[in-house]
């Protein structure tokens, strides 16, 4: 079957799973990005083919080592994908007007499918106004990392020469996403901005978010990670991006950070507090 470049509207949103809205919101919104990524190593997909099966089989107990018969879908340039789904509607919708011996379908974790695909490329709801095309190196990386861009640790040292100033040209796409990612991770207290410049490393300088936040080192680390994945599909002109944790009791560029600039993103508490706080009138 034949994949078309131009894919139509026919899943209301109405009827989305939470696999389905992150995809939508990601289209157009980077900061949802490493959201729909997690979301999907995380859930059940659906694909055309079996496991040699007499009856349709939904089950979780597939793993890397099985044996599955994938239906491989032809694109219009002549390459071939591999379809999964999101949901059982959506490939039913997508698969509709085959022939009955091609409508048999297996349900199986998605990393599991990624793990017994390798090389492979998988195309995410296929026919729907919203699908994800994933080639191998992708999926690669997401086995790996959890997503598409694995950030590397850079320790500085006391002999370190560094430059930091603000930029001449706001990268208002970058902080735009950046601030709807921060405004919904409860941890993240305020964000910064500046530009950086280590001459002994890069020739030219490169954008610095700097983040104050609560929770263990773990999270954290997390926290940069999905930052730096949405940071670096949105700089401008793919300038690199560094991030570093911003600790007001610290001297150095935290100290100029919390001193010299303004945070682009600061957690408003009222939000949080009406949550926790339960409400009590005065007789």
């Amino acid at each position: 079957m034949s994949v078309p470049h131009d894919i139509t509207a026919t899943t209301p949103a109405n009827d989305e799973n939470e696999l389905e809205r992150l995809l939508r919101l990601s289209v157009t919104e980077a900061a949802y990005r490493p959201a729909f990524y997690q979301t999907l190593l995380e859930a059940t997909v659906f694909v055309l083919g079996d496991a040699g099966q007499q009856d349709d089989v939904v089950s979780e107990e597939i793993t890397a080592g099985s044996e599955l018969n994938l239906l491989h879908w032809e694109k219009q340039d002549g390459s071939s994908i591999i379809p999964f789904f999101s949901s059982l509607e959506v490939l039913e919708r997508a698969a509709a007007g085959e022939s009955p011996d091609q409508q048999g379908f297996v349900a199986l974790p998605a990393r599991v499918l990624f793990e017994m695909t390798q090389g492979e490329e998988l195309f995410l709801n296929p026919k729907s106004e919203y699908g994800k095309e994933l080639y191998p190196s992708e999926i690669t990386m997401l086995l790996n990392t959890g997503g598409l861009n694995a950030p590397a640790e850079l320790v500085l040292d006391a002999e370190s020469q560094l430059l930091i100033g603000q930029p001449e040209e706001y990268p208002s796409a970058m902080v735009d996403a950046l601030t709807t990612l921060f405004s919904q991770k409860k941890p993240v207290r305020r964000a910064f901005l500046a530009l950086i410049h280590d001459k002994a490393v890069d020739e030219q300088p490169n954008l610095l978010v700097g983040v104050e936040a609560d929770g263990s080192e773990a999270e954290i680390d997390a926290l940069i990670r999905e930052a730096g994945n949405v940071a670096s599909e949105t700089s401008p002109d793919d300038l690199p991006v560094d991030f570093c944790i911003v600790n007001e009791k610290e001297r150095g560029i935290s100290h100029y950070l919390i001193s010299h600039t303004q945070p682009f993103y600061q957690r408003k508490w009222g939000s949080w507090l009406r949550n926790i706080i339960p409400s009590a009138s005065i007789s």
